[in-house]
């Protein structure tokens, strides 16, 4: 006889549970003190470029958020939202105490919409794309009736201000629940708003390391390839944590890739770490890749993208072989292109605790020699 159907059982909510429940609701409350505002659009722009080239902007943007991420149709479709008095989302600041009691807001939320309207009226941002006012596509501010320019401005957002009361714990805890689960921000984007710190400033410091990454001057090639889009959502700074976290633990690695970075991060975010030694192996595993990689960490020279398994693989395992033997000078590398390499560095072969273990090592024994 066919086996019957498992069916779940359904746990049955008794009075007890609720009064326990609405206890626990009770227990985490946190009282979140804030203040509801409107500025006209004129003002929360002004808040936010007057003093921005030298970063005394009375309403800023932390380094821990990404950079401009909407493209131009994307911001375009915004100001057509603003101009047909369509809802807009509160933005979120927190009121930051500070030694100087400069009284700054930052920018928890709304960094986009902030962006996109300072651009709107400097004339920055062409519209395209617009679907309702399509008589309106290839304008700049300036190209509005004055009448339209003066309304446009004095259109008001919403804003949700955290007092100085609230503490720290309470704005990280606030981005962390509007944008975790976002498929706007990646991971790397999330730590930096969620897990702050001396090792997380480290990490950005390496990433900016030319011979990484490059740069912007397309003579100069970086041993990775990271598109502008890629660098703009903290890909570089996601490869430089996966070093650090696999060179020094991924004996302990389980199964699940961003738990494990983030426990990494969390534990060496104290400032209980070694910058200069942690450099110092950074750039010599570098300086090896240089020297004895034909095409860097990528597949080969026409090859614009460094997928990170492959990263992980040869910069963990060059950095265990020279531990071992800082003076090493590898002989033949064909086993680059060898059905055994190509193995240990394809994407199904990712994040499983054996998988990851073997393609290291791979690296580090074929450079040793002992394969």
């Amino acid at each position: 006889m066919p086996k019957a159907p498992n069916v779940p059982i359904e746990t049955e909510i008794t009075a007890e549970r609720r009064d326990e429940a609405e206890a626990e609701i009770r227990d985490k409350q946190k009282p979140i003190d804030y203040d509801t505002k409107e500025y006209p659009v004129e003002i929360l722009v002004q808040k936010y470029t007057d003093g921005l080239a030298d970063d005394t902007n009375e309403l800023f943007i932390p380094d821990y958020q990404r950079e401009m991420a909407w493209d131009d149709a994307r911001q375009s479709k915004f100001i057509e939202s603003v101009l047909l008095g369509l809802p807009i989302p509160y933005v979120f600041v927190a009121d930051i105490p500070d030694e100087e009691n400069e009284a700054r807001l930052e920018i928890i939320d709304g960094t986009q919409r902030i962006r996109t309207l300072a651009r709107f009226l400097n004339n920055e941002l062409k519209l395209e794309d617009l679907e309702k006012l399509k008589k309106l596509n290839d304008f700049r501010f300036s190209d509005l009736p004055l009448p339209r320019q003066r309304r446009f401005k004095r259109t008001t957002l919403r804003m949700i201000q955290l007092t100085e009361k609230a503490t720290e714990d309470i704005r990280r805890d606030m981005f962390e629940r509007i944008n975790t689960g976002s498929v706007v921000l990646n991971e790397m984007e999330k730590r930096r708003g969620i897990q702050r710190g001396p090792f997380l400033e480290f990490i950005d410091q390496l990433s900016e390391n030319t011979k990484f990454r490059g740069s912007k001057d397309p003579e100069i090639l970086g041993l990775c390839s990271f598109s502008d889009a890629l660098v703009d959502r903290r890909e570089p700074q996601e490869f430089v944590l996966r070093f650090f976290a696999y060179l020094n633990n991924y004996k302990n690695f389980k199964r699940q890739v961003n738990e494990f970075l983030n426990e990494y991060l969390e534990t060496n975010n104290n400032g209980d770490f070694d910058r200069e030694a942690m450099q110092a192996e950074f750039e010599a595993m570098l300086d090896f890749v240089e020297k004895y990689f034909p095409n860097g960490f990528r597949k080969g020279k026409k090859h614009t993208t460094t997928p990170r398994i492959r990263f992980e693989a040869i910069a963990v395992g060059t950095a265990l072989a020279l531990r071992e033997k800082s003076d090493l000078a590898p002989g033949s590398m064909a086993w680059l292109d060898s059905p055994e390499f190509k193995e240990h560095t394809t994407s199904d072969a990712s994040n499983s605790k054996p998988k990851v273990k073997n393609r290291i090592e791979y690296v580090r024994d074929q450079l040793l020699g002992r394969l």
